[in-house]
């Protein structure tokens, strides 16, 4: 079932911090290490974000039903431009060997 979870309504960076204590109790405190940059599994989060990112546009903003509104499709917008600006992120961390945070952050 999906989280109804408005933007602003939970600490996003509390979440985080909550599954990355989950992922350290089950797979070990090396966890991190098998999804840095330039891994295989950060190449996967590329390929997924890619994949959702597209899936929004093909299926959620081209769907009439999101087309006839004009507030759905406003958001559904911007979730494909948040998407494609994460994968730009991960994509020059990754691919750039993650010496440096993207766009000077």
């Amino acid at each position: 079932m999906m989280s109804a979870r408005t933007v602003g309504q939970a600490d996003p960076e509390q979440e985080r911090e909550q599954r990355v204590a989950e992922l350290s109790r089950e797979d070990g405190p090396d966890w991190a290490d098998r999804f840095k940059p330039g891994s295989f599994g950060c190449h996967e989060l590329l390929d997924r974000t890619a994949l959702v990112a597209r899936m929004v546009e093909e299926a959620i903003q081209s769907h009439p039903a999101c087309l006839q509104n004009p507030e759905w499709f406003a958001l559904a917008d911007r979730a494909s431009a948040a998407l494609a600006e994460l994968y730009q992120w991960i994509g020059e961390e990754h691919l750039g060997g993650g010496d440096e945070e993207p766009n000077g952050r």
